[in-house]
């Protein structure tokens, strides 16, 4: 987990933040820009640290294999979850169940890097998911997304220090 991973994560955070404010606040217009602020400082931090000197961490080609499998799978389950939800005119369970499906996509690749802060990540946001599904609406939606944006940036924080770390030494 690098700079790039950091950049990732530190999107989708303030798409949870966001999705969280319109879904279950009802914000709407510039007010659901305000997550992306965030987004923004992470996004130019881990752009530093990738245009920095010296070598980060790649990697290998099964890591490359399970990011790539992992992230399509999650993209199929994001788009299944996401319908099904809305069909059974369940729009409370949206962002418990995206919580879920991004927790489950990091799993395997904690396996397949050996790395254990993504069976932490995934850990946490599934454990956001459960509280959401526990806790029902309207505050389920609210801990599932505001924790799941938490999670991923406080994750991004992580990963920019550590490149920064691999660099600087």
């Amino acid at each position: 987990m690098g700079a790039w991973g950091a950049l990732i994560m530190s999107f989708f955070g303030a798409f949870f933040a966001s999705l969280t404010l319109y879904w279950q606040s009802h914000f709407f217009g510039v007010s659901l820009v305000i997550p992306f602020f965030g987004f923004v400082v992470l996004g130019l931090t881990a752009c530093y640290v990738i245009r920095m000197p010296g070598h980060g961490r790649t990697p290998t080609i099964k890591e490359e294999r399970a990011i790539m499998w992992s992230s399509i799978g999650e993209g199929v389950g994001l788009f299944l979850a996401s319908n099904i939800v809305i069909n059974l005119n369940r729009p409370d369970l949206l962002l418990p169940s995206m919580a879920l499906i991004v927790g489950l996509h990091f799993l395997p690749i904690a396996f397949a890097a050996k790395f254990r802060p993504f069976y932490i990540l995934g850990a946490v946001l599934m454990a956001a998911a459960t509280l959401g599904f526990f806790v029902g609406p309207p505050m389920g939606g609210e801990i599932s997304g505001f924790m799941a944006a938490s999670a991923l940036w406080l994750a991004s924080v992580v990963a920019i220090h550590r490149e920064w770390l691999l660099k600087i030494t």
